[in-house]
């Protein structure tokens, strides 16, 4: 194989003449079997909140592999986030440790303290490795588990992957049942983004809540604070740049007027495309009323009545939030693979 080089890409304000941009949202679509488009992408980078860099490897001048770092601007903000997808056909040359190296250094020169790794780890016979928290394992003779803890990075955590098919028989039926449970003191909202005004200090609430109350094992994922200043910028950067839309359902206590937990959807514009589960989260003192089921089934009419046609919805959650599990898999959600989380500390 003929040499490779790695540099750091310019994210463009555009797509007008952004091919390398393009090229390398292709290559992580084609290492990861997913399929963002490029305009999904480009507005994810251009979140000030989340400030990424775009490293790519090319050899004779194709791009052959990315990487990308991202870390978030708090205060507490010690923790980065690292992708390395090298295409199958140019793994074993170096590149992928040439591009950890990178992106380490990279975390280092922005003075974080551990940087977190999520990596698909293809299922199979033989030995496993489990999770130290005690929920999932993965295949333990796998290139990617071997580069990962030849580096020093330690095995933390298993998300499962789970699809549900649409449409959902009985939507209203379900949502009508779900209400029943949670009682008179809750009532089910629905809104498709930007954020109602009423509603924008109480999502802050959540939302920062969210990167604190699910569950991340060993990683200590970092606080990530949100204001209703943030929530007005991310809607409107959204509507400018992002094809997709945010479908979101949120739970009102209406003792108290507050809203007290939320679900979001992530839609793209393709009906034939999946629909991306995000966030769902009830406030630890208002669980314990199936307020996460009503949530759920909830969002789910709310799609199906604005945007009917998506073939399902996918979405990742802890092995260990058994809670949330048996919500989904009470609503028809399937397991279909596993990610694991791995960590290692730089100081």
């Amino acid at each position: 194989m003929s040499h490779f080089t790695i540099d750091e890409l310019t994210v463009p304000a555009t797509l007008d003449d952004a091919h390398d941009f393009i090229t390398s949202v292709e290559v992580g679509n084609e290492v990861e079997a997913l399929a963002y488009e490029p305009e999904e992408e480009l507005a994810i980078f251009h979140n000030p909140h989340e400030p990424k860099r775009l490293l790519v490897a090319r050899v004779d001048g194709r791009i052959v592999a990315r990487g990308m770092h991202e870390t978030t601007t708090g205060d507490d903000a010690d923790t980065s986030w690292l992708t390395n997808e090298v295409l199958p056909e140019y793994r074993g040359h170096g590149i992928g440790t040439a591009i950890a190296e990178r992106l380490e250094g990279i975390a280092s020169e922005e003075g974080k303290t551990k940087v977190v790794v999520y990596a698909a780890i293809a299922e199979g016979p033989g030995a496993r490795l489990d999770s130290p928290t005690g929920f999932g394992s993965i295949v333990a003779d796998r290139d990617e588990v071997r580069f990962l803890q030849a580096r020093g990075y330690r095995f933390e955590q298993v998300e499962r992957l789970s699809r549900l098919s649409l449409p959902v028989a009985d939507l209203a039926g379900r949502v009508a049942a779900a209400e029943r449970r949670s009682g008179a003191d809750y009532r089910l909202r629905s809104f498709i983004a930007p954020t109602p005004e009423p509603y924008l200090d109480d999502m802050a609430v959540l939302i920062t809540r969210m990167s604190t109350d699910a569950p991340s094992a060993g990683l200590e994922e970092p606080e990530d604070v949100w204001t209703a200043e943030r929530i007005v910028e991310s809607d409107d950067r959204s509507a400018r740049m992002s094809p997709r839309r945010r479908f979101t359902s949120v739970i009102e206590h209406i003792p108290s007027g507050r809203l007290v937990g939320f679900t979001t959807l992530s839609v793209p514009v393709q009906s034939h495309r999946a629909v991306d589960q995000y966030a769902t989260l009830v406030l630890r003192e208002h669980r314990g009323h199936a307020l996460g089921m009503l949530l759920k089934v909830g969002n789910l009419a709310h799609l199906e009545k604005q945007k009917p046609g998506h073939p399902s919805v996918m979405t990742f959650n802890a092995e260990e939030n058994r809670h949330m599990l048996d919500v989904n898999e009470a609503v028809g959600f399937v397991p279909v693979a596993n990610e694991s989380a791995w960590r290692k500390d730089l100081s």
